[in-house]
């Protein structure tokens, strides 16, 4: 079975409160886009299930990729035969996007539909949850609130139809833990769909991402892409998640070799969506 995997971005972030476990209960909207991996599993050759990863590079050993915690997931669950896995990375990690964790929700969504165990979506998002707080979202690979640690979806209605969208990685990365130890957490004055609601050219300045006033003084370059994107005419730029890639949002189409031109060094995207 051969899928495509894709990339997330984060339509606001709120860091509202910290828990007395030690995560954080937030809140945003998280929107699939079309940046994808390659994902192909087929019956194994063998006895064992293998993963064989290609592309972009991945700074873990196999046995420790979210695709295979997906598949020994999945298997213990429901008794599933060996597969070999095969993954060509084209999201890039560290970036805020989510590309692992859609990685590991397709894994178990294809191994559902190859072995037919007869797990709903609602049994596929409880497990995706077991493997990290953006991995349910890409069970139902449609727009979302989330709230919570991240893992408590609702439906949303978004339309971004027509809009062009620039990804810009910069060859930084921010750890998580990092990026959440110099947020102070508050209630937002403005609730993210309220936001929504408006017109695009409205959202800048009031959809915010919490993480932007820790990472940006660490990481200049992360707030220089905003900057920049911005000045190419961006109606809306943030950065994704916790970082570091920025997205901008424009009305009119933008090249893809201009974009790449203006973020030299830089792992760039754009598309129409």
């Amino acid at each position: 079975m051969l899928l495509f995997p894709n990339a997330k971005i984060n339509l606001g972030l709120d860091i509202v409160s910290r828990r007395p476990d030690g995560y954080h209960d937030i809140v945003t909207v998280m929107v699939p886009v079309p940046w994808r991996d390659i994902l192909e599993i087929v019956p194994a050759k063998g006895d064992v299930t293998t993963l064989t990863v290609t592309g972009r590079k991945v700074d873990c050993p196999p046995e420790k990729n979210l695709v295979m915690k997906a598949y020994r997931l999945m298997a213990d669950t429901y008794q599933l035969p060996p597969v070999d896995i095969y993954l060509r990375k084209v999201i890039p990690d560290g970036a805020g996007l989510g590309g692992g964790s859609a990685d590991a929700a397709f894994t178990l969504r294809a191994l559902n539909d190859m072995f037919a165990p007869g797990a709903t979506d609602g049994d596929l998002a409880a497990m995706a949850a077991r493997l990290g707080a953006d991995c349910p979202l890409f069970v139902y690979n449609r727009p979302m609130l989330a709230t919570g640690t991240g893992t408590e979806l609702s439906p949303i209605d978004i339309d971004l139809t027509g809009l062009t969208l620039v990804i810009v990685k910069p060859p930084v990365s921010v750890p998580t833990a990092q990026a959440y130890s110099r947020v102070t957490p508050a209630v937002p004055v403005e609730p993210i769909p309220e936001i929504l609601q408006s017109p695009l050219t409205e959202w800048q300045g009031r959809l915010k991402n919490d993480f932007e006033p820790s990472v940006f003084p660490l990481h200049p370059m992360i707030a220089e892409i905003k900057a920049r994107l911005l000045a190419m005419g961006a109606s809306y730029a943030s950065m994704s998640g916790s970082g570091s890639s920025v997205f901008g949002l424009f009305a009119s189409d933008i090249l893809a070799d201009t974009v790449a031109d203006t973020f030299k060094g830089c792992q760039t995207f754009t598309a129409t969506l």
